[in-house]
C-alpha cells in the first residue's frame, strides 16, 4: 500500500503571510499532487474544516471527494478547550483519507497541550495513529508518554505518523522508539521543514513489526511550509490481498466547489 503524510498548512501555501488568505487555488494543486501519487491512505495535518479561508467548505471532505476516498477528521482541540470558541481556530483539525473502508475510528485527546488530538484509525490489517505534537518540549514529552500507552495496547501492526515538532531532531524520540519497538521509515533522516529550504526533520512515519517499508520519498513540492512524506509498505498478513485489483476512484477534472466567489 502507499501511504502519504502531509502537514498541508490548511492549503495556505509555504509563506507565513499567506496563512489567512483564500485556499481554493492551492487546494486544487494539493489535490492534483495527491491524485498523481494514487495513495491508499493519506494522513493530513492542519486541515481547514470550514473557515472563511476555505469558503466554508471542509477541506477533508473536498479532498476525499476528489480522490474517491473515505475520510475521518476532527478539530484538533479538546471538546472543552477554549480554542474551540475562537473563530478560524475552531475549524482547524487533522484528517485521514483512505481508499479502503474504515473499520473503526477513535478520537483521543492528550491531557496537556494546545493541540491534543490523536486520531486512531483501524483498517482491516493495521491501525494508524495521527498526531500533531506540542511545540513546548515538556508537554511534547508528556504527550509521547501517553502515545506510548496507546501503541502498547495495539494488537495489530501499526503506524504512528504526524508532525512531531521534534525541534531537537531524532534524538527527541529515541526513547519513544526504544520503548515501543517502532522504527522510523525515514532511514536517512531527510529534513521536512521548511519546504523552501529543508533543515529540520519534524514529520515522522513510524512503523511496528509486521510492516515492511519498500520505498520512502520526500517530494520537493512547496504547496505547504512542510514537505510531504510518501512511503510504500507491505503489511504482513496471513492471506495476501495485495493482488486484488484496486476499486476505481474519481478522476474528476472539475471541482464544483471552486467557484469564482470562493477564490
Amino acid at each position: 500500500m502507499r501511504f502519504v503524510h502531509y502537514n498541508m498548512c490548511y492549503a495556505t501555501g509555504p509563506k507565513v503571510h499567506s496563512s489567512m488568505r483564500s485556499t481554493a487555488k492551492n487546494l486544487v494543486r494539493i489535490i492534483e499532487f495527491l491524485r498523481e501519487l494514487e495513495p491508499d491512505l493519506v494522513g493530513l495535518i492542519e486541515v481547514d474544516h470550514g473557515s472563511y479561508r476555505s469558503g466554508g467548505k471542509n477541506q477533508a471532505e473536498l479532498l476525499a471527494e476528489a480522490l474517491g476516498h473515505y475520510h475521518s477528521h476532527s478539530v484538533k482541540y479538546a471538546e472543552s478547550s477554549f480554542w474551540r470558541h475562537i473563530p478560524v481556530l475552531r475549524k482547524q483539525g487533522n484528517a485521514f483519507l483512505t481508499r479502503g473502508r474504515i473499520r473503526n475510528e477513535t478520537f483521543h485527546f492528550f491531557e496537556r497541550g494546545m493541540k491534543r488530538l490523536v486520531i486512531e484509525l483501524e483498517l482491516e490489517h493495521m491501525v494508524v495513529y495521527l498526531v500533531h505534537l506540542a511545540l513546548g518540549s515538556r508537554v511534547r514529552h508528556q504527550q509521547l508518554g501517553e502515545l506510548y500507552d496507546l501503541v502498547k495496547g495495539t494488537e495489530k501492526p501499526c503506524l504512528v505518523v504526524g508532525d512531531f515538532n521534534a525541534l531537537w531532531g531524532e534524538r527527541e524520540i529515541k526513547l519513544f522508539l526504544a520503548a515501543t519497538g517502532l522504527q522510523d521509515a525515514n532511514r536517512e533522516s531527510l529534513p521536512t521543514y521548511p519546504s523552501s529550504n529543508p533543515r529540520r526533520h519534524l514529520d515522522f512515519i513510524l512503523h511496528s513489526k509486521g510492516i515492511e517499508v519498500r520505498d520512502f520519498q520526500v517530494p520537493p513540492v512547496q504547496f505547504s511550509d512542510h514537505l510531504p512524506l510518501v512511503v510504500d509498505l507491505d503489511v504482513h498478513v496471513e492471506t495476501d490481498l495485495r493482488k486484488v485489483p484496486r476499486p476505481p476512484h474519481c478522476h474528476c477534472t472539475k471541482y464544483p466547489w471552486m467557484q469564482v466567489g470562493n477564490i
